[in-house]
């Protein structure tokens, strides 16, 4: 089946859907992204990525391409339109095109480029994973000084996810000045005697729309949490450890550089708060 997409207005058959070749999210990784999780045919913290998009806007002083109301039917559409029930939709905002390649920005009356397209995830809250866990490595995080800007700019996160497929393992955390920063793609947590330990928010860490809401519901279920940071040594020695994102939920950890935590299968706690996120976000969902 051809997915039907989204580009600057108009819904398409993938296969007919263009951008130009000057674009500045093709040429200098000048675009912003989103993705929302879709189960039962409806949104995950729509409002949460949507707020958050527009803070990543706001922070390249790029313009926004649509109101917030007519983004959500945009959502909604396409998730009807390519009969979605459990998966993803992807929204990325670029800087656009005035014709050229060029270092300095396009003039204000420049129009962003908007695509969105669905990816169909049957089975992603009823994860087999996330029964088994995650294993993890660690590496060194090189990154850009914004990570707090949900930005394109994916090569590294993208090579660090090679480096632990290579090393046998399922993701990688990234470590800075001693300290775990966050996953390739999500948030880092380690539980320790009951109490869940995890990065606080700055410019080094994405500002995750699921870590929001599932240390809102810890401490809801009375669970102590410290944000603050910590090493690698501290994440091994852990009685268990898990990430949250919005595309995996909560997703348990079970070894870090080849360390088990715990007796090596996912921890209560990780399996709980992903049930009380799964729960909660679905009953809450648009």
């Amino acid at each position: 089946m051809t997915r039907t997409v989204y580009v600057n207005g108009d819904y398409l058959p993938e296969t007919e859907a263009k951008v130009s070749i000057f674009d500045r999210g093709f040429l200098m990784a000048d675009a912003v992204y989103e993705v929302t999780s879709v189960l039962g045919g409806k949104l995950i913290d729509f409002e949460g990525h949507a707020v958050r998009l527009k803070r990543s806007l706001d922070e390249l002083d790029m313009a926004e391409p649509c109101t917030k109301d007519e983004l959500l039917e945009i959502h909604r559409k396409l998730v009807e339109l390519n009969d979605i029930d459990e998966g993803l939709v992807y929204l990325q905002v670029t800087r656009g095109s005035d014709g050229d390649r060029d270092f300095v920005f396009p003039s204000e009356d420049t129009k962003p480029t908007i695509v969105l397209f669905t990816q169909n995830k049957p089975g992603l809250a009823d994860s087999a994973a996330a029964k088994v866990g995650a294993k993890i490595i660690s590496i060194e995080d090189i990154r850009w000084g914004r990570r707090d800007i949900k930005t394109v700019q994916l090569l590294y996160p993208s090579m660090g996810k090679m480096m632990a497929k290579k090393a046998g393992a399922d993701d990688a955390w990234m470590i800075e000045d001693g300290h775990v920063t966050e996953g390739t793609s999500n948030n880092a947590y380690f539980v320790k005697d009951g109490v869940i330990v995890t990065r606080p928010l700055s410019n080094d860490i994405l500002h995750g729309i699921t870590r929001k809401a599932v240390l809102r519901m810890a401490e809801e279920a009375q669970l102590k949490v410290e944000e603050r940071l910590f090493t690698i040594d501290e994440a091994k020695a852990a009685d268990e450890a898990f990430t949250t994102s919005a595309s995996a939920f909560v997703m348990p950890v079970v070894e870090i550089d080849g360390v088990a935590l715990g007796d090596g299968t996912p921890g209560p706690i990780a399996k709980r708060l992903r049930e009380i996120y799964l729960e909660e976000s679905i009953k809450a969902a648009v």
